[in-house]
């Protein structure tokens, strides 16, 4: 059976003490709050309101990851909740973009190894694979004869 790509409501889950359905009423991009207080033993509280931002989701090593474009921290989130708040900074909630099919996204990768699974949205500025428009024109490549 294929590994499926990690997301938000699979990757932060309550304490092994306690149930594991403890969390389940909780939205998929909030878990996160309560991750952190629990794993790092740190209280934070998520922001109360949004901001204009959109980030773009990304696959890195299988996981659906956003990236936070004011401390450069990142954490793990679901396309069921296309949402975003940064843990480190506190900046306010944020929309995530998702591929318009995400099932055919995370599909095309289960060829791969885990840790080779990355996926980056075409039209993320950020993306190191995007192509360059207008590239300027080389010329001929050979001289006249």
């Amino acid at each position: 059976m294929p590994i499926a790509v990690v997301r938000a409501e699979a990757f932060y889950t309550p304490p092994p003490s306690q149930p594991a359905d403890l969390w389940a009423d909780v939205p998929a991009a909030e878990r996160v709050w309560k991750w952190i207080e629990w794993r790092l033993g740190r209280r934070t509280l998520p922001p109360e309101g949004t901001v204009e931002d959109v980030y773009f989701a990304r696959i890195n090593q299988n996981r659906w990851l956003a990236d936070c474009t004011s401390c450069g921290s990142a954490q793990v989130v679901s396309p069921t909740d296309p949402r975003y708040a940064c843990t480190e900074c506190g900046w306010g909630w944020c929309t995530l973009i998702f591929p318009s099919d995400v099932a055919a996204v995370e599909a095309a990768l289960l060829g791969l190894k885990p840790a080779l699974r990355n996926w980056w949205n075409p039209e993320d500025p950020a993306n190191p694979d995007k192509p360059i428009v207008g590239a300027p024109d080389p010329g001929p490549l050979t001289s006249p004869a």
